[in-house]
């Protein structure tokens, strides 16, 4: 598994989260967690469905807009499709 750095610059502001630090299998994988410790769930044209105001506001709306940058392997410990850390702006 691996740590990945995902990050958005399309919903930014109040309450909003720029990055997070993720644990996945894949860069695909860690697209579709939201920072805010859910799974953010992109339908299959790669945009948000049904979700909360809270979350779809806090995040990106398109899987196309999340940045992945890997940066580095994840150890035995840590959960697969977990948040290690986000950086959310609070308002």
């Amino acid at each position: 598994m691996n740590l990945y750095l995902i990050s958005q610059s399309k919903a930014h502001g109040y309450d909003t989260y720029d990055s997070a630090v993720v644990c996945a299998k894949s860069e695909e994988d860690a697209r579709k967690i939201h920072p805010g410790g859910a799974d953010f769930p992109f339908n299959e044209n790669g945009e948000d469905s049904d979700w909360s105001n809270y979350y779809a506001s806090s995040w990106c709306r398109r899987s196309k807009d999340v940045d992945v940058e890997l940066i580095g392997t994840a150890t035995k410990d840590q959960i697969e499709n977990s948040v290690i850390c986000a950086s959310f702006n609070a308002g």
